[in-house]
């Protein structure tokens, strides 16, 4: 009877420690596959806490819209980010911005993708940022601008060592902008991964 005991409070132990873990984690969704001149990225979105994130990257991925763009701001031990500019450094034509949800309880940990954004809290539009550390200071505090956050929609599955390597790049100014690669990290090819 004793050793039933200890084998329940140990199954219960697991359950709540496997809950824990996963908690403020994105969930199961559609993936993307990004091919870059580096390397390949997989994504799981999260449609059922970032709908309105999950079907804006959708639709720009399904366009063909991300196909050429580069990641045209790198900061190493912060983030990498893409998804606006052309190899030219031209910015690309977008719809119109979405609402955050940042506040849909995704943390931007290490490995997560959230919208870019301006100051302004509902201005994301195609730009997208992965986090390569834990980044809490960007997630949701409250409903100012400062403290709204970004809207964290997916993760990377596969190729966090791609998004390592992007990382750690050389970066310098081009265009006006600061932390631009010297050489381009370009999106060759984003689509959905089928299977």
């Amino acid at each position: 009877m004793k050793a039933l005991r200890i084998l329940m409070a140990a199954v219960a132990l697991t359950i709540l420690c496997a809950g824990a873990a996963f908690a403020g984690k994105p969930g199961a969704g559609p993936v993307i596959v990004m091919e870059t001149n580096m390397g390949t990225i997989m994504l799981m979105l999260d449609e059922k806490k970032a709908p309105v994130s999950v079907a804006n990257f959708l639709a720009y991925v399904d366009e063909g819209f991300y196909d050429g763009t580069i990641f045209h701001r790198v900061i190493d031990g912060f983030m990498i980010q893409g998804g606006g500019f052309d190899a030219t450094m031209a910015q690309k034509a977008t719809h119109a911005p979405i609402a955050n949800e940042a506040a849909n309880g995704l943390d931007n940990d290490r490995g997560t993708i959230a919208m870019a954004r301006t100051m302004d809290v509902d201005s994301a539009t195609s730009q997208f940022f992965i986090n390569t550390v834990d980044n809490a200071f960007l997630n949701h505090k409250d409903g100012s601008s400062r403290g709204f956050g970004y809207a964290v929609f997916g993760r990377v599955i596969r190729g966090m060592d791609v998004v390592d390597k992007i990382s750690g790049v050389v970066t310098g100014r081009s265009s006006g902008m600061q932390d631009v690669p010297r050489e381009q990290v370009i999106i060759t090819r984003a689509y959905r991964h089928e299977g």
